[in-house]
């Protein structure tokens, strides 16, 4: 082989690679013992899913994960998934599946290039250094040529970033756009001085906010790394396992799951948790990254008013400030979050169709809906919290 012949691969599983070097592409940049961009698409957390069975055989959910390589030396790679059903993505096509199948096509199984049950933007095709574009290029390709092999429906990329979006497209890809709440830290000294870049109104309701959520009865703990003990795990799957029930119907995540990331990922954890006499009555679990925190999952046992905002909002952005984080990541949906702080953003995504006049049906609908949702961002960014001028009424 010529050493500029680039080889795609597919794995079933990440025990089939070691963590080094899946890492070397996924988080280069935690060489140096510190966070993670993306704590989401690092070998540990991955791992995790495969190994509690949260993934794999039954979830619908099956790793086949994408691995570009020069020479024998690893330089690329895309966590991918083979699907039975659009649960758990977050970015919906479950009208693109019907239509399909209407049209008597077969849209499962499909492959998805995505982080399984997670609604947080990332690099989605992990190059090693010096590698970006040749990386990108051979995964994209590999992955869009064994969907059309393998007469598969087609190649869905969720949460990808901006750059991936645009280049993506440029290799004929499809980009679609959609939105997500974040709230971005304009280096705030405190938490007062977010509240000072508020409408009075504004202000005024998240401060009793606060104080109705904290007078609960109990107290309000966050802990991560060693703070987090084994014991709280038992008492946050329950809280799991009743928001999951009610979302989802049956809760994505395995216990194991949770198990395991304690062992390996409490340092990369924000546990949020509501006591009252020693124990939990609710919690939020956070990821850390570099740069960001990102919000995944609440759940409580007794309901307290106000209490899902400060555990799920507010600690996280006390927590963000304090560490010098530029945002907050607080997950899918939630108009609620507006009057909060948190404003729309765009997210990306990638798609390729086999069949061609379904894809320009696709393709049509697409522009149409980034249109609509570019505009819908501009209107609700306009209708946020923030102080509209410099000299506004003091309270």
């Amino acid at each position: 082989m010529s050493d500029d012949m680039i080889e795609i691969d597919m794995l079933n599983g990440l025990s089939e690679i070691p963590q080094p070097a899946w890492d070397a592409c996924a988080c280069p940049e935690a060489a140096d013992g510190g966070a993670p961009n993306d704590p989401f698409t690092t070998w540990r957390f991955l791992k995790a899913l495969e190994d509690s069975g949260s993934v794999g055989t039954g979830s619908g959910w099956q790793p086949r994960h994408l691995v570009a390589r020069q020479d024998g030396k690893l330089i690329a790679c895309a966590p991918m998934y083979a699907k039975s059903h659009s649960q758990g993505e977050y970015i919906f096509d479950h009208n693109w599946a019907h239509a399909y199948e209407r049209a008597g096509g077969r849209y499962y199984p499909k492959l998805q290039i995505a982080v399984p049950f997670t609604p947080a933007t990332g690099r989605r095709f992990l190059t090693r250094a010096g590698f970006e574009q040749a990386g990108q290029v051979a995964l994209v390709q590999g992955a869009v040529e064994l969907t059309d092999k393998n007469s598969l429906s087609s190649l869905h990329v969720t949460f990808c970033t901006k750059a991936e979006a645009e280049a993506g497209a440029t290799m004929g890809l499809m980009h679609r756009i959609t939105q997500q709440y974040h709230w971005e830290n304009a280096n705030y000294p405190d938490f007062d001085g977010f509240l000072a870049s508020l409408s009075s109104r504004k202000r005024k309701m998240i401060r009793k906010e606060r104080e109705r959520a904290q007078a609960f009865g109990g107290q309000i703990m966050a802990l991560t790394g060693d703070q987090i003990e084994k014991w709280h795990w038992d008492h946050f799957w329950r809280f799991y396992q009743d928001t999951g029930a009610r979302k989802w119907g049956t809760p994505y995540l395995t216990r194991r799951f949770f198990d395991i990331a304690h062992d390996t990922m409490r340092k990369d954890m924000l546990l949020v948790l509501a006591m009252r006499d020693g124990v939990p009555v609710a919690g939020a679990l956070n990821f850390i990254g570099r740069q960001a925190l990102y919000g995944r999952y609440w759940g409580c046992i007794e309901d307290h008013p106000c209490l899902h905002f400060e555990l799920c909002y507010y600690q996280a952005m006390d927590f963000a400030i304090a560490k010098g984080m530029a945002r907050v990541e607080a997950g899918a949906q939630g108009e609620h979050k507006l009057a909060r702080g948190y404003l729309p953003v765009p997210i990306h995504s990638l798609h390729w169709i086999r069949e061609p006049g379904f894809a320009d049906a696709v393709a049509r609908y697409l522009e149409a809906e980034r249109r609509a949702v570019t505009e819908d961002i501009e209107v609700l960014t306009a209708y946020g919290p923030f102080r509209k001028t410099q000299v506004e009424e003091q309270e």
